[in-house]
């Protein structure tokens, strides 16, 4: 059984979030999904399977962090669409059979891929006790974004204050049902992206996220609100980057980016 480690939300090597992809015939035990999503330790490991034909989607999709299934994920979803692509078992837009209804991928002439997602509820929220203490710095503003994304999305000063953070991972624990997202518009208009953020989901064993895909459906709605604009471009992450490009269509939005594989193997177990 192959197994694949692929970069996404990046156009190099060792950029943007890794994710492990697994094509399959039909989803086995969830327990060695979640075993082989602990073994890899990464974010998220994909697991896709191919479901028959005439129906409302092409492949079936899951996903799983190295402690949990979760709804929603982005990067890996770029991910598993990739691998489909460049291994010919695919071609053209894909619609993928989730927990978040179904997604649908397309490849772009400019090498891109292309997601429709559902676009996150955002509903305004006080700031929980405790959170200041745990992010080190204090949120102008906070959301709740709903029911698949489940963070906890805070507005901070500046995009200095957002690469600067150094947050008590144990401490967040206790604020989300996923994790926090703090964001800050670009300080420079011209730098080629529009907003920065950072996400932490110690609850799901990530200290922080390289580059969350579902995250960008919560920023969509408050960045375009906030810019007056419904294509943005998003700078996530500290030691690893990415980029991703947005499009806000009233309920969905649309997701873009890159994604390279760096590693091809077999998996025994």
């Amino acid at each position: 059984m192959r197994i694949r480690i692929v970069d996404a939300f990046t156009d190099r090597p060792f950029g943007g979030n890794p994710a492990g992809v697994v094509l399959l015939d039909a989803f086995p035990d969830d327990a060695w999904m979640q075993r082989v999503a602990a073994e890899v330790n990464l974010s998220e490991t994909a697991f896709a399977h191919p479901l028959p034909a005439g129906g409302e989607a092409d492949w079936a999709l899951r996903w799983c962090t190295p402690l949990a299934e979760v709804d929603l994920c982005g990067h890996a979803t770029l991910a598993t669409a990739h691998v489909l692509h460049t291994t010919g078992a695919a071609e053209g837009p894909v619609r993928f059979a989730s927990r978040s209804g179904t997604l649908i991928t397309e490849p772009q002439p400019d090498g891109s891929i292309t997601m429709d997602f559902p676009t996150a509820p955002l509903t305004e929220t006080d700031v929980p006790d405790g959170v200041v203490e745990a992010l080190g710095a204090e949120p102008l503003g906070a959301h709740d974004t709903g029911p698949h994304v489940g963070d906890l999305l805070v507005e901070l000063a500046d995009e200095a204050t957002v690469h600067a953070l150094a947050p008590d991972h144990r401490a967040l624990v206790r604020h989300s049902r996923r994790g926090i997202i703090a964001t800050a518009p670009a300080a420079d208009p011209t730098a080629g992206y529009d907003y920065v953020c950072r996400c932490f989901f110690p609850r799901l064993g990530i200290d922080e996220d390289p580059v969350t895909g579902s995250a960008h459906t919560a920023l969509a709605p408050l960045w375009s609100k906030r810019l007056g604009l419904t294509t943005l471009t998003g700078l996530q992450g500290a030691a690893r980057t990415g980029l991703v490009r947005t499009e806000l269509r009233a309920e969905r939005t649309l997701l873009s980016g890159r994604a390279v594989t760096v590693i091809d193997g077999e998996l025994l177990a």
